[in-house]
């Protein structure tokens, strides 16, 4: 009875941390799935226009994907960077970063815009019929228009969600599914005296969803209460050249890493094309679902980082090492749940997709082997979370380039094809290389955290010890 009464003020200060992680990461999941459905009624409305039209926002969404994860990667710098400002009670200079933000935003935009409206020699080295590259290069030139916005939106999430606001981020996107709906069917289909403009359309129904996300956002900081003291100090000063270095040393490992991730599975689908229809499917299927139900260990990820970045500010390593912990554990609550829905709802999960019994089999095989890995990737995603909490991005980077590209695909290509174990031997490698990016992910947050736990003890000792 004394145990359990001992342990007590743990188990409720450990439930504490728990409803406030939640209160920060479940808007961000809605967001997150709210991203996912914009592109999910994309496809399927385009799907209707026609297989090309299809094929050319398919082909164009390949190319502007990874540009957009590495470009909003380099800004979630903001993030942890204005939740240290906040956890040491330094709000009104949280506009430092909010400008340096706002700077690199727009150089980003420029780049981005330059780039998605010069891709026909990107194109050409597809060979791809006239047709399809002409619509691929227009949807990506109408896409492009809004990519400033939303170069200048993600910095200012991210700089909202440095100060924990993470609801009226989800409220934007809410909003931007619900509008994509009708500006598609208006743009795609020429209704309402518009021309029929089909894939291209699907481009300029996105770019103005970003911008009317861009004016929302603008909007709720500038009548939100809760940076109400920002505004009151706001002055538009022109950031120091050492500031956004420093920025960028901070998010550029962010960005490549996101990069990193993406193009592994870009790279085993192009490395599976001329496996067959079948395997194709079942690779892209198993990818549709492990994507969606990844959100989850995202979103904790990402409340991770504004919650221990704030402790961090305040040099409260004690209370972010206990984060760190608890943090663990709802990981681990997590991909145990994902685990088991992917083991015992593989056969259902498929079905939702096809009704072919021979896809529906390879598809439970590579489902079965995902199951395996959701405790490595969960743990992966989260300690990087955690990691960016503490303003340690490089080393980050580094892990996910060895795992992901020195040992996950070589190992995979290896089974793949000497092991002669097909599209199965990829999600093996997979498995591999993100174990081997947990265990040392995990070891440096370990690092990280025990030390600025105990230089901080050592400070509070020290400065005990001088006093009179």
């Amino acid at each position: 009875m004394n145990q359990v009464l001992a342990h007590t003020p743990r188990l409720s200060r450990a439930a504490a941390e728990v409803r406030i992680l939640f209160a920060l990461a479940w808007p961000i999941m809605i967001t997150q799935l709210a991203q996912e459905a914009m592109g999910f009624v994309d496809t399927l409305m385009t799907a209707r226009a026609g297989a090309t039209e299809l094929a050319a926002i398919a082909l164009g969404t390949s190319l502007w994907l990874p540009l957009m994860l590495t470009l909003i990667g380099i800004l979630m710098a903001t993030t942890p960077l204005v939740a240290q400002r906040v956890g040491s009670g330094c709000e009104t200079s949280t506009r430092t970063h909010l400008i340096e933000s706002l700077s690199i935003a727009l150089l980003l935009a420029a780049i981005s815009v330059f780039v998605l409206n010069n891709t026909h020699p990107v194109l050409a080295l597809f060979d791809l019929p006239p047709e399809l590259a002409n619509k691929a290069a227009n949807y990506l030139q109408a896409i492009s228009w809004g990519f400033p916005a939303l170069m200048l939106f993600q910095a200012l999430r991210s700089f909202m969600e440095g100060f924990g606001s993470t609801r009226a981020v989800m409220l934007i996107a809410i909003a931007g599914v619900l509008v994509n709906i009708p500006l598609n069917y208006i743009f795609i289909f020429g209704k309402l005296g518009m021309p029929a403009l089909g894939g291209v359309g699907c481009g300029y129904a996105t770019s103005i969803i970003l911008w009317l996300n861009l004016i929302l956002a603008t909007c709720f900081l500038l009548r939100s209460r809760r940076f109400r003291s920002v505004r009151s100090h706001w002055q538009w000063q022109p950031p120091k050249i050492r500031a956004l270095m420093q920025f960028l040393r901070l998010g550029v490992p962010i960005g490549f890493a996101l990069l990193i991730e993406a193009s592994m599975f870009s790279v085993i689908s192009l490395l599976v094309a001329n496996d067959g229809a079948e395997v194709i499917g079942a690779h892209q299927i198993t990818f549709s679902i492990t994507g969606l139900i990844f959100m989850i260990p995202l979103s904790l990820a990402l409340a991770l980082t504004i919650r221990i970045g704030q402790q961090a500010g305040r040099d409260d390593y004690k209370a972010a090492r206990f984060s760190v912990l608890v943090g663990f554990g709802l990981t681990l609550m997590i991909a145990l749940l994902n685990s088991s829905v992917l083991l015992f709802g593989g056969s259902m999960l498929a079905g939702l997709y096809t009704d072919s019994a021979t896809l529906i089999s390879l598809t439970v095989t590579l489902i079965q082997i995902a199951a395996l890995f959701q405790l490595a990737d969960a743990v992966q995603v989260c300690t990087g979370g955690m990691l960016r909490g503490y303003k340690d991005t490089s080393v980050t980077l580094g892990v996910v380039l060895l795992a992901y590209w020195a040992i996950g695909l070589p190992t995979g290509h290896l089974l793949a094809r000497g092991a002669d174990l097909g599209v199965a031997g990829y999600w093996w490698g997979l498995l591999i290389g993100l174990t081997t990016g947990a265990v040392l992910l995990s070891r440096r947050l370990y690092r990280i955290s025990h030390v600025n736990e105990t230089s901080c003890r050592t400070a509070v000792a020290t400065a005990g010890q001088r006093l009179p």
